[in-house]
């Protein structure tokens, strides 16, 4: 049986378990209300409360997703928050961790873009295949816009600044608010269905989603997509997009860039014709000056088939032909006698009496070369012996003797090297320069 201390819980405990069925029960929820105590301390996270007129809860964004947002939250804002329920255990706080944050009234029809979005693309309405490319040369023009706006100033600003030429048809429509895209599907049926344009289009200024409302209407983007005339779309600014230019033949990111991308530029357009002016007279004056080549071989021609012109050309041609081989017969002459004079030249050079005068000639070479080499080699012989010589001389005693020294020897002529090999008494022989002396050692001294 169980105690009844197992069925005691911790503050902490309970907490814990109440999380985990919060988490659990709702892992995912909606929640639209009021925004109401917007802190944003310096971590960066986001905290506020939701409440409506019954009730209010705690919710969290937390960094990055808080910097994330496009608009700036403040008391009071309608918002759709999307996030998970969960209780901070610390104070048993019951709050909602969101993951998004964005205004109700913008959140809807943001979903409402997206799901319709998706479905028109899935039919294949935007594909880039379908889409028709533009004249070359606008000469008529729609616009389908507000009739006071800005928009028509603009455009029709551009359009006379770089092409005064096109012809542009106001047709209004008004750019928002109830039935504003039903009277611009019906105003583009009629521009398409008359013929009468090469272009159409659809001009707007910018605002929020749901001020470009009008131009996600499901029926007019496929009035759009079935256009026989091709369409421009600008709607809005650069960064805004509607489903009209999904569908449109071309997206301009403003009605001034729409006009620009319309028309070609006057100017560039006049230089441009300039230039083909010349190329054109360039072109006819080749063609010309060709003609009359074509016209002055036609009359050659004519007048070469006359006989007496066939025999003056073939006079001509025998005449020139003799030339020729005149030529080539004195051409071959001279090679010829060239040929010979060098055979010539070669057997004169063979000629036994020529061979004769260059043997003794060599011969004499040859009997003067022992000579000159004996003679070298003795040269070369006394040198070496005259190197000798005073390389012995050098080492000679005779030599030390000339230099003021003399040689004692034994009676023997054994040489007296040390003290130690005489005695008192002995007879020496010194030998000098210039003789001998002969001397007796009285003692020694060391």
């Amino acid at each position: 049986m169980q105690s009844r201390d197992d069925r005691i819980l911790t503050p902490g405990q309970l907490n814990t378990l109440a999380r985990d069925l919060l988490e659990s029960a709702f892992p995912l929820v909606l929640v639209e209300g009021e925004l109401g105590n917007v802190t944003r301390p310096a971590s960066g996270h986001l905290y506020f409360t939701l409440k409506d007129a019954r009730a209010q809860v705690r919710c969290a964004l937390f960094k990055p997703k808080s910097q994330w947002l496009k608009f700036a939250p403040r008391e009071g804002l309608k918002v759709l928050a999307r996030g998970r329920l969960t209780l901070y255990e610390a104070r048993g706080d019951y709050q909602l961790v969101c993951d998004s944050l964005e205004e109700a009234g913008e959140g809807a029809l943001r979903r409402a873009f997206e799901e319709l979005k998706a479905r028109l693309q899935a039919e294949g309405l935007f594909e880039p295949a379908r889409k028709r490319p533009l004249p070359a040369f606008v000469r008529r023009l729609a616009v389908l816009t507000s009739p006071t706006g800005a928009v028509i100033r603009d455009v029709i600003s551009v359009l006379r600044r770089r092409f005064p030429l096109v012809e542009v048809d106001l047709l209004p429509v008004p750019v928002q608010g109830d039935g504003a895209a039903a009277q611009i599907r019906s105003a583009l049926l009629r521009a398409d269905d008359c013929g009468r344009y090469d272009a159409i289009l659809l001009a707007r200024g910018g605002g929020s989603l749901e001020d470009l409302w009008a131009f996600n209407d499901e029926a007019l983007v496929r009035a759009i997509a079935d256009c026989m005339t091709p369409v421009v779309s600008a709607i809005g600014h650069e960064t805004d997009f509607s489903l009209a230019d999904f569908a449109a033949d071309l997206r301009a990111p403003t009605p001034s860039a729409a006009a620009e991308l319309l028309v070609p530029d006057a100017v560039g357009l006049s230089a441009r014709l300039a230039g083909l002016h010349r190329q054109a007279l360039a072109l006819q004056a080749n063609a010309l000056r060709q003609r009359m080549q074509r016209l002055d071989r036609a009359f050659l021609r004519l007048h070469a088939q006359r006989p007496q012109a066939r025999l003056d050309a073939l006079a001509r041609r025998a005449t020139q032909a003799k030339l020729r081989l005149d030529n080539a017969v004195q051409r071959r002459l001279e090679r010829e006698r060239g040929a010979l004079r060098h055979a010539d030249a070669i057997l004169r050079a063979q000629h036994p009496h020529q061979r004769l005068q260059r043997l003794r000639e060599r011969l004499l070479a040859l009997q003067s070369r022992p000579q000159a080499l004996i003679a070298q080699r003795l040269q070369r012989e006394a040198l070496h012996l005259r190197g000798l010589a005073r390389s012995l001389h050098a080492i000679s005693p005779l030599a030390t003797v000339a230099r003021g020294y003399s040689i004692l020897q034994h009676p023997d002529g054994r040489i007296v090297r040390g003290i130690a090999d005489a005695a008192p008494g002995d007879a020496l022989r010194a030998r000098l320069q210039d003789g001998a002396l002969a001397v007796r050692v009285e003692r020694r001294e060391e």
